[in-house]
C-alpha cells in the first residue's frame, strides 16, 4: 500500500498547525461522513471502505513528506515534532461495503482528536465518494440489466487509480467481470475481452480475421462482427467460422457489436444465428451504453444476452462526483463531548449534531425505514416504535412487529482495527442480499418511491434546543 499521508488538501495542514498552536489539537472529537440527496442519486451502494481502512492503517509521516513540508514555511517545531512519530489512535465506525444507503446517514463517523480527525478528511471523501459513486451507478445498470455486465471503461477512466478502483467498485455493484487486468489480478476478479476492429482491419478480410481468432480461442470465441457491415458480411462470416468450429468439435460462444441501431441490428442478427443453427450463441453489446439506453433498448426487445459497458460506467455518467461530505457534529469541552451544529439556509446543508448511530427498520422481511438516533439511545423492538417525518413531523408511522439492525460497526478503535475486511466475493454477496432487502419501487432507476429516513426523539430534540440556541 502507497504511503497516501499527504493525500490531503493544504487547509487540513494549516488547520492542524492552527489547532496545536490555540491548544485545541488533542480535543477529541467527532466528524460524520455524508451524502447529500442530488437530482440523480436518490441511495447509494457503499464501497471504498477496505481502501479507506489500508489509508488509516499506513498513516505516518515519512522523512521526505517532513522536508517538502518545511520547505512550504507554513508549519512551526511543534507542528513536525507532532507528526514525527504520527499514528491514528481513534474511532471509525462505518456502514459495511454493499449497505444501502441514504442522503444524510452516516457512512462512516470518526471519533479522534482534532488534530488526527482534521488530517484523514480529504482522503477519506476521495476514497469513499469515488467508489461508492461508481458502485452506485453500476447497480443502476444492473438492476436494469438483470445480470451479465462486464465493465470495460479502463480507457476512458480519469486516470489510472479511477481504472483500478472502479473496477472493484463495479464488481460491487453487479458487474461479473472486468476488461482490466491489474484489478483482475489485484482483486482476483474474473477479466473478460474479444477483440478489437483493429485485429479484423489488420487482415486482407474479415473472415480470415474471424478465422485466426477462432483458431486461437477457439473454446471462447466471441467475433466483433461489426468493422465492415455487421448484417452484410460480420455476421455471415461469423456463422461460416461456428459452422467450422463446430466440425472441429467446438461450439462457439457469440457475437459481439459495438455500433449502430442495436435494436434493429440484434434483432437481426438473433434471426441469422437462429436460421443458422446457432441457437445458443450470444449476442453482446457494448458501446456508450447506460441504464437510460438498456431501458429503452429492451423496450425495442433488442435480443441482447450480456453486455460491455466503458465510458458511462467508469464516469459515474452524468454525475461527476457523489457529493460526500465530511463535517464536525461534536467536540469536546472541558472534558465534556458537546454537539455541535452547522446552519444554513438550505435545509439539506443543515447537519445531525451528536455522535450518532443509523438503523435499518424491518418489518414482514423487507426494509421498511431507517432511523438515525444518538449513539446512547436505546430501543425495545418488544414494544411498538413510531417514527415520523423530520420536518413534517405530523407524517408519522408505527412499527408493531419489527427488527432493527444497527448500519455502522466498529473498524477502529484506539487506533487498532478491530473489522476483519471481508473478501471481494462476499461482499459482493452481501450487496445483492442488501439489495434484495427493499421493495423494488425505492430502489427504481426514475422517480423512486421516498425511503423513510427518519430522526429519533432523542436526535430531534437535539437538533431543535441547538436551532434555538443557535438564534440567541
Amino acid at each position: 500500500m502507497r504511503n497516501l499521508t499527504l493525500l490531503t488538501d493544504l487547509y487540513e495542514l494549516t488547520m492542524m498547525n492552527g489547532y496545536l498552536e490555540s491548544g485545541m489539537a488533542e480535543r477529541e472529537a467527532v466528524f460524520d461522513l455524508f451524502f447529500r440527496k442530488t437530482e440523480y442519486i436518490d441511495f447509494a451502494l457503499v464501497a471504498g471502505l477496505e481502501q479507506a481502512i489500508d489509508y488509516i492503517k499506513n498513516l505516518n509521516f515519512s522523512e521526505d513528506d517532513i522536508k517538502y513540508l518545511k520547505s512550504l514555511n507554513l508549519f512551526g517545531p511543534k507542528f513536525f515534532e507532532r507528526i514525527k512519530d504520527f499514528k491514528f489512535t481513534g474511532d471509525i465506525y462505518a456502514m459495511r461495503e454493499g449497505e444501502i444507503a441514504f442522503p444524510s446517514e452516516p457512512i462512516l463517523t470518526v471519533k479522534a482528536t482534532l488534530f488526527e480527525a482534521q488530517l484523514i478528511e480529504s482522503a477519506l471523501l476521495n476514497i469513499i465518494n469515488h467508489q461508492t459513486l461508481i458502485a452506485t451507478k453500476t447497480m443502476k445498470i444492473t438492476q436494469e440489466t438483470k445480470g451479465g455486465v462486464a465493465e470495460f471503461g479502463l480507457r476512458r477512466a480519469q486516470g489510472p487509480d479511477a481504472g483500478i478502483y472502479g473496477s472493484r467498485a463495479s464488481i460491487i455493484g453487479g458487474c461479473k467481470s472486468t476488461s482490466n487486468v491489474l484489478a483482475g489480478k489485484m482483486f482476483n476478479i474474473p477479466v473478460s475481452g474479444t477483440h478489437a476492429h483493429s485485429w479484423v482491419m489488420s487482415f486482407k478480410n474479415e473472415i480470415d480475421a474471424f478465422r485466426a481468432y477462432a483458431k486461437l480461442y477457439p473454446k471462447a470465441c466471441i467475433l466483433l462482427v461489426d468493422t465492415y457491415d455487421t448484417l452484410g458480411s460480420g455476421v455471415p462470416n461469423a456463422i461460416a467460422v461456428f459452422k467450422e468450429l463446430r466440425e472441429k468439435g467446438y461450439e462457439p460462444i457469440g457475437i459481439r457489436i459495438d455500433s449502430g441501431d442495436l435494436a434493429y441490428l440484434t434483432k437481426a442478427a438473433r434471426k441469422q444465428l437462429d436460421d443458422a443453427g446457432f441457437k445458443n450463441a450470444k449476442i453482446f453489446a457494448s458501446g456508450d451504453i447506460d441504464e437510460e439506453i438498456i431501458m429503452s433498448l429492451k423496450s425495442q426487445q433488442a435480443k441482447i444476452d450480456s453486455w460491455g459497458i466503458g465510458t458511462k460506467l467508469i464516469t459515474g455518467h452524468p454525475v461527476s462526483a457523489l457529493g460526500g461530505v465530511y463535517k464536525l457534529v461534536a467536540i469536546e469541552e472541558d472534558g465534556v463531548l458537546m454537539p455541535k451544529i452547522k446552519i444554513s439556509d438550505t435545509l439539506e446543508k443543515m447537519t445531525l449534531p451528536g455522535f450518532k448511530t443509523v438503523y435499518r427498520i424491518y418489518s414482514e422481511g423487507k426494509a421498511a425505514a431507517d432511523l438515525i438516533s444518538l449513539r446512547e439511545e436505546k430501543f425495545d423492538t418488544s414494544k411498538p416504535l413510531t417514527i415520523f417525518h423530520p420536518v413534517e413531523t405530523w407524517k408519522q408511522k408505527t412499527f408493531d412487529s419489527y427488527e432493527m439492525r444497527e448500519l455502522l460497526v466498529p473498524v477502529f478503535i484506539k487506533g487498532e482495527q478491530v473489522y476483519k475486511v471481508p473478501a471481494l466475493e462476499q461482499t459482493v454477496k452481501y450487496a445483492q442480499k442488501g439489495i434484495d432487502e427493499f421493495w423494488e419501487e425505492y430502489l427504481r432507476m426514475h422517480n423512486p418511491h421516498i425511503y423513510k429516513v427518519d430522526h429519533s426523539d432523542g436526535l430531534y430534540d437535539l437538533r431543535k434546543k441547538l436551532l434555538y440556541a443557535s438564534k440567541k
